[in-house]
């Protein structure tokens, strides 16, 4: 067990103390293979239940330890309490860990916490609001806005419901026989030729583009986007937006801040064999006035805190703060300024979160309207089950399949 302990120490090392995002950081490690799935499980499974974890060191000592014992003592609790691993196993190997770390001088610490964790019985603040933030792993801001627009019983589910079905999509191929052919289990969703699948392994068809991952809110998004001659996708890596909406728009556009985010819409392009596809490295927040008025649509899929989405990707949850969303907001307010400038009158801008916040989501549609009367809102509906914001379409995990995404359409009309 020690060599995949390691495994986890040295992924989770990059995240916590390198600010690595969770898939760059396991995609840069070596890990051995014969324990790779239960390595991956058990990192995501530490990020996603930090807070939780957090709280029980916080409760069992009296001085923080250092972040590499934290993140042993972290990967420790996480195998005890939900992998079910064996108690005296897991001290035995985070004992051995530390040592080989050359922290051996914490050997006697780490195997003291681990015994304390399992013999005592930790309570749960009674505050509602810590409560939920410690039980679900939640950022503790981000349960207070979600009860103030949902309510307690509500925001619980929110929450808590978890994730763990892939969405996959097929182009060109009938993907209900070629799931049947490989004994893959699925379940087919609302759109035509997306299926969600359990115990799938991507395999070499994958490379070929016969099918690609993309998750079921954002094939709701593009769902909702009507056909036309040219769009624009500003904020678009890696881009499975503008190769899902390639099949409806004759030319995507595709802007991306950053040369690398770039480079993951061309590498996506290229995988599935999309030729109507035009990447360029722009930034969002500055006005072109070559572009103005140029496209039938523009699709702003905006910086955002991700709290929709935090069951695919945990380590969201590490850095989010209010100031960090009042940020968002700004940045949100400004892009949705600027890039509403490229749509022909006649044409549709479309905005889009992967947030459950409103703060994101319906808040900067209405900033937007009161500020430019030369849009209006067109009501719309999604055949996946959403709830209904002012018309627009607030995809939430509870009843939208473990995910929550934001879409609003409106109308430029002068």
């Amino acid at each position: 067990m020690v060599n995949y302990f390691y495994d986890c120490y040295a992924i989770l090392t990059k995240v916590y103390s390198e600010k690595s995002f969770i898939k760059q950081a396991i995609s840069s490690t070596f890990i051995e293979e014969k324990n790779r799935a239960l390595t991956i499980k058990t990192c995501y499974g530490v990020l996603d239940k930090d807070i939780e974890l957090s709280y029980y060191l916080s409760a069992l000592t009296e001085k923080s330890p250092k972040l590499a014992i934290r993140t042993v003592l972290k990967i420790s609790m996480y195998a005890i309490k939900y992998l079910g691993k064996k108690e005296y196993a897991v001290t035995k190997n985070a004992v051995e860990l530390v040592k080989k770390m050359g922290k051996g001088g914490t050997a006697g610490f780490v195997n003291a916490f681990l015994r304390k964790f399992i013999n005592t019985k930790i309570e749960l603040p009674n505050d509602k609001i810590k409560y939920l933030s410690i039980k679900y792993s939640y950022p503790e801001f981000a349960v207070k806005r979600l009860v103030e627009s949902f309510g307690f019983p509500r925001t619980e589910k929110i929450i808590g419901t978890e994730y763990c079905d892939n969405c996959l999509v097929f182009y060109g191929v009938d993907g209900e026989k070629y799931l049947t052919e490989k004994g893959v289990e699925y379940n087919n969703t609302s759109f035509n030729n997306v299926f969600t699948v359990k115990n799938f392994i991507r395999n070499e068809d994958y490379d070929k583009g016969i099918y690609t991952y993309q998750a079921l809110g954002s094939v709701a998004i593009c769902d909702l986007v009507d056909p036309c001659e040219s769009l624009l996708d500003c904020c678009s890596a890696p881009g499975g937006k503008s190769v899902r909406l390639s099949y409806k728009c004759s030319r995507v556009t595709s802007w991306e801040l950053h040369e690398h985010r770039v480079e993951l819409i061309t590498a996506y392009k290229t995988r599935m064999k999309r030729s109507n596809i035009f990447e360029e490295q722009k930034n969002a927040k500055i006005y072109y006035s070559e572009y103005e008025q140029k496209f039938d649509a523009v699709l702003c899929d905006a910086p955002c805190s991700g709290l929709g989405v935090v069951n695919d990707n945990p380590d969201i949850k590490l850095n989010r703060t209010e100031q960090n969303i009042t940020e968002l907001n700004n940045e949100q307010i400004t892009i949705l300024d600027t890039v509403s400038k490229y749509v022909k009158v006649g044409g549709y801008l479309y905005y889009s979160t992967c947030s459950i916040l409103p703060d994101e989501n319906y808040n900067i549609v209405a900033n937007f309207l009161n500020k430019n009367v030369n849009y209006e809102i067109c009501k719309i509906n999604s055949v996946l089950p959403h709830e209904n914001v002012n018309g627009t379409c607030s995809f939430l995990p509870d009843i939208s399949g473990g995910l929550g995404f934001y879409v609003a359409k409106l109308k430029r009309v002068n």
